[in-house]
């Protein structure tokens, strides 16, 4: 299985997201809930299929181009929406997820990569794997930990409160987020260090990492700090969030990111 079947997988995949993001809307029924689940994790497993048969292919885990990543990005932000619905009940949690999920799809039919088998010497680590799948995955947790911070904005500016619920949603997501960004730095660290000798060299990747997570811990102590800082607190996630975009995708267009270790 090869990127050229790759729509074939894609689209019904997209269809299945968004078809549930919308079912997620409709009356709360045990019926309506079931097809809603149904939708929504046969279109997980169509597009794990797809992963799981281009890694085949590859003969390599596919994670070194960023068509690659977003592929994962787009598994992964589909079964948070899909696990956080199931725990919170939000519905824009499914919808949210099911949406920005579908953009990195189409950004990926829309601009299609050549994907070698080739893995250069410094990927052919046990810990490249989990490095990128715990990065993503708290890409995944964060993005909709924003998403989420936008919603208690707006119950905050509606009615000055602070909806528990959705302010509980957002620390459990941000704290399992930063949690799996943290360990991504510290298994690069390890890995650098197999590779290149050193566990910290100031590449331009690992500094906007490194000030990346020190937003996220940022927010972290403002909540800690209780309700006075609740606005402060929802506001840095979108500023954090912003960070994390420039670490995975915006650093590579700096013109220090040229001598970057990190470009592959």
């Amino acid at each position: 299985m090869d990127w050229s079947n790759f729509a074939w997988f894609a689209v019904p995949s997209v269809a299945l997201w968004l078809s549930a993001g919308a079912a997620v809307y409709r009356k709360s029924t045990s019926k309506n809930d079931r097809l809603t689940q149904w939708l929504m994790a046969s279109g997980i497993t169509l597009f794990a299929l797809f992963i799981v048969g281009f890694w085949i292919t590859l003969d390599r885990p596919p994670m070194r181009t960023a068509g690659e990543t977003r592929l994962w990005y787009s598994l992964f932000l589909s079964v948070v929406g899909f696990v956080g619905w199931r725990r919170w009940r939000y519905p824009w949690l499914l919808s949210y997820s099911s949406v920005v999920a579908t953009v990195f799809v189409l950004v990926n039919i829309l601009k299609p990569e050549i994907h070698s088998k080739n893995l250069m010497p410094a990927l052919q680590s046990i810990w490249f794997v989990p490095h990128v799948t715990s990065y993503i995955l708290s890409y995944a947790m964060l993005g909709a930990a924003t998403i989420g911070a936008f919603i208690g904005l707006r119950r905050l500016d509606r009615t000055g409160t602070t909806d528990r619920g959705v302010a509980t949603l957002i620390d459990n997501l941000v704290y399992a987020g930063f949690g799996l960004l943290v360990l991504g730095m510290l298994m690069g660290a390890v890995w650098a260090k197999q590779a290149w000798g050193h566990y910290w060299e100031w590449d331009p990747k690992e500094t906007w990492a490194l000030v990346t997570a020190l937003a996220y811990l940022v927010y972290i102590h403002l909540r800690f700090t209780g309700p006075r800082y609740a606005r402060a607190a929802l506001w840095l996630l979108p500023i954090a969030f912003a960070l994390l975009m420039i670490t995975w995708v915006g650093v590579n267009y700096l013109p220090s990111a040229q001598s970057s270790i990190h470009v592959y």
